[in-house]
Parts: structure tokens; C-alpha cells; sequence
């Protein structure tokens, strides 16, 4: 069993580097900064990126004070010259943790592997029920409904080459109501979301993650390596 943090057998900053990356109207973006600045977190967002020029997400970190910058489609239409230079900010920058909060684009192995258990996401379902290609947004809410199922939830798990198959970190379950519409359902998991996603940053940056397998440990005592 290993820290999800480590890093070559080195140990965290005091205070890790966070990068957060984002595609749209950046609400679990300020769930992470309302949490950071409340020093819930041991950590800093270092830097926002987006795949979208228009996201208000980059409005929301600019008013923060954190560094946005723009990589998509427009500045680099290649996708693995896109992921190289992101791969080349992320280092550059001394990133310790890459957040992804409703991030769109596709993540290069590359850039994968050099971040290996150190991406995290969250996802509008309960992990593996209704996740996987094609499963986002309120794509996720419709097939829940469509479905007939009684619960939905959302799910915080780090990062690997497949589509929401990585370990998970946080789950939470929401009751699906009768009178549950995409928009209603969809608030009430992006709520959750709010919650989840921070904690699972607060986690991570205290060290308490463990990974055996695909099962991650998280160390009640809170002890940092």
C-alpha cells in the first residue's frame, strides 16, 4: 500500500500546488477556492486551466486572484500538441495535484502516467452505474431517469487511461425522486459534487490517501508522510 500523493518516495510541500481544469461555468471550481481560502485545504490553486475561452469558470478564478490560461481547440487544434503543453505548464508550474471540474477534453497517457495518481475527478453518477463514454452532464441525469433507478449520487476518484475507471475516492448517494426532472436531479447531485470534490482535495492534501489495488484507504489519523 502506497500515499496517492507519492512521489518517488518524496514527501508533499507543507502546502501542495493545485491545478484545476475546467470547461465551464466553474461551480465546484469555487466550492475548491471557497474551501481553500477558508483554509479548509493545505494547499494553493496555482493555476486554472480551461478548454474554453468563454468559460465563466476563468471569470471566477480571475476574481481570485489565480492564474487562467486558455488551451483548446482554437490556440491548438492538435489534441497531442494540446496535451504536450499542458503537460509542459503543469510541470513547469510544480503541480502536485491536477483537479479536473468538469473538465471536457480528453487527458493524453503522457500526461496521465507523469501525474499517476495524482488526478483527480468527479463524476454526476455513482461509479460504475451510468459512467463511461458518452456519460456526462445532464447526458448522466437522463439515463438515470430513463432507467427507472431510485438512487443517483456523485463520485470522486482519481484518474487512469480508461473513461471513469479509476480507483474511487468518495462516493454519495442521492435518492432519485418521482418527481425528478434532468434539471431537478441534476441540481441536487451537483450539490453533492460540492461537497465531495473539496474533501477529496482536503484529503489528498493531508496525506491520507492509500492506495491498495483498486481500493483507496484513507487514514483516520490524518498523519502526513
Amino acid at each position: 500500500m502506497k500515499p496517492a500523493a507519492y512521489r518517488g518516495g518524496g514527501h508533499l510541500n507543507l502546502v501542495i500546488k493545485i491545478a484545476v481544469l475546467v470547461s465551464g461555468g466553474g461551480t465546484n471550481l469555487q466550492a475548491i477556492i471557497d474551501e481553500v481560502e477558508d483554509g479548509n485545504i493545505l494547499g494553493s490553486i496555482d493555476l486554472v486551466v480551461s478548454e474554453r475561452e468563454d468559460a465563466f469558470a476563468m471569470e471566477r478564478a480571475k476574481k481570485h486572484g489565480i492564474e487562467v490560461i486558455y488551451i483548446g481547440k482554437k490556440n491548438f487544434p492538435d489534441m497531442m500538441e494540446r496535451n504536450n503543453k499542458l503537460l509542459e505548464l503543469l510541470l513547469k508550474k510544480d503541480i502536485d495535484l491536477v483537479v479536473l471540474a468538469g473538465y471536457m477534453s480528453i487527458l493524453g497517457k503522457q500526461l496521465i502516467k507523469a501525474f499517476e495518481n495524482r488526478i483527480i475527478n468527479v463524476h454526476p453518477s455513482l461509479i460504475p452505474s451510468f459512467c463511461g463514454k458518452g456519460f456526462y452532464g445532464d447526458k448522466v441525469h437522463e439515463a438515470v431517469l430513463d432507467y427507472g433507478s431510485k438512487i443517483s449520487g456523485a463520485t470522486v476518484h482519481f484518474v487512469d487511461e480508461g473513461t471513469d475507471t479509476g480507483a474511487i475516492i468518495l462516493q454519495e448517494a442521492v435518492e432519485v425522486l418521482q418527481s425528478d426532472t434532468v434539471e431537478t436531479l441534476g441540481k441536487r447531485v451537483l450539490e453533492v459534487e460540492h461537497r465531495l470534490l473539496p474533501r477529496a482535495i482536503k484529503l489528498f492534501s493531508e496525506n491520507r490517501l492509500m492506495i491498495e489495488g483498486r481500493r483507496v484507504m484513507i487514514n483516520i489519523e490524518g498523519q502526513r508522510g
